[in-house]
């Protein structure tokens, strides 16, 4: 997915929110397994309605998904959104010098290619 600028503003913005970013951080620890709502409320500190906002925020961004397993919502980073990101920010960094961005250059497609 290669992301334009209009797309990576919403996603940085997404992300410039202190309890989202937190949150965001959270579950990219967490990994694919996530973690339910109640959890990451707890450890981040926040109220369970105002959770359901920043997850809402973060989810309609592109870079959180859920799951419902039982009665519990189970929320986990969305990597592909999270790489395209990565990869929007670093995409001019090569500059013909890969070891500049390393490791972030395994992020990019062709980074290598340019030396």
């Amino acid at each position: 997915m290669t992301l334009q600028l209009p797309r990576a503003v919403d996603l940085l913005s997404a992300l410039a929110q202190g309890h989202r970013l937190a949150v965001f951080r959270l579950l990219v620890k967490a990994g694919p397994a996530g973690l339910p709502a109640g959890d990451i409320a707890r450890e981040v500190g926040v109220r369970p309605n105002t959770l359901s906002t920043h997850l809402a925020i973060l989810g309609h961004a592109g870079l959180v998904h859920s799951r419902r397993e039982g009665r519990s919502v189970i929320y986990a980073a969305d990597y592909a959104g999270m790489r395209a990101l990565m990869g929007f920010l670093a995409a001019d960094c090569c500059g013909g010098k890969p070891e500049l961005c390393a490791p972030l250059g395994d992020l990019i497609p062709d980074c290598g290619a340019a030396a």
